[in-house]
């Protein structure tokens, strides 16, 4: 988690005009995909998250004023193209470098992390419980929907969005209830507010090895400032 931030924020600072860094940084990662074995496939089915920001990206250069420059017969802006590019390449590995991690670190593995960064615990306590219960509460969506249409609901009318509606509506409260009772079960358990310490910490060793694709990003930050 250190290293996947850490990573961002060197692709973050450095400027735009230096296209040879951010082809080191997708270089770097290309690495790390390797040694962890992680399918070409299943990184490029997550990344159309960021279709909405390519779309931005690819608008800029034609809305964007100041001068501008000829692009196989097209008047475009310095500035946009720029901007664009920007937008689109530090999106792009930012997307990447958190579907690696995302590849690599289980949840519960990214929910002790969490605690041993010190991140409150309020967030933690939170981000436990959402992990733990996203499956049930998707598994309940998916029974309400079976009940409604075999009482005849047919979502594809739009006329019966009211249905649909009143669906989020009763499960969101059925979530609500349900949070009350475990958290009711947890506090009889002997719940003190904060999530039990497991596992084992990390090494020096383990430190060194993760972030080593860190600290060649930021020579590479060094050399592009």
């Amino acid at each position: 988690m250190v290293a996947a931030v850490a990573g961002a924020l060197c692709v973050v600072a450095t400027p735009r005009e230096r296209f040879w860094a951010f082809g080191l940084y997708l270089v770097l990662l290309a690495c790390v995909w390797v040694l962890a074995r992680i399918p070409p496939g299943w990184l490029a089915k997550r990344a159309l998250i960021e279709l909405p920001f390519v779309v931005l990206a690819l608008v800029f250069p034609f809305v964007a004023g100041g001068p501008t420059v000829d692009v196989l017969g097209l008047q475009l802006s310095e500035h946009g193209l720029l901007s664009g590019w920007n937008i689109l390449v530090k999106g792009t590995l930012g997307v990447l470098i958190s579907l690696t991690l995302a590849a690599t670190t289980m949840p519960g593995e990214l929910i002790i992390g969490l605690q041993r960064l010190k991140v409150p615990t309020m967030v933690v306590t939170i981000a436990t419980l959402m992990l733990r219960y996203l499956d049930v509460i998707a598994a309940e969506a998916r029974r309400m929907r079976i009940a409604r249409i075999c009482r005849g609901h047919d979502p594809r009318f739009l006329w019966q969005v009211g249905a649909t509606a009143r669906g989020i509506g009763t499960l969101f409260i059925r979530s609500y209830e349900r949070g009350e009772r475990v958290h009711l079960a947890m506090v009889s358990r002997g719940w003190n507010g904060a999530m039990p310490d497991q596992g084992r910490a990390a090494g020096s060793a383990t430190w060194l090895v993760g972030l080593i694709p860190t600290a060649l990003a930021a020579v590479v930050l060094g050399i592009a400032l």
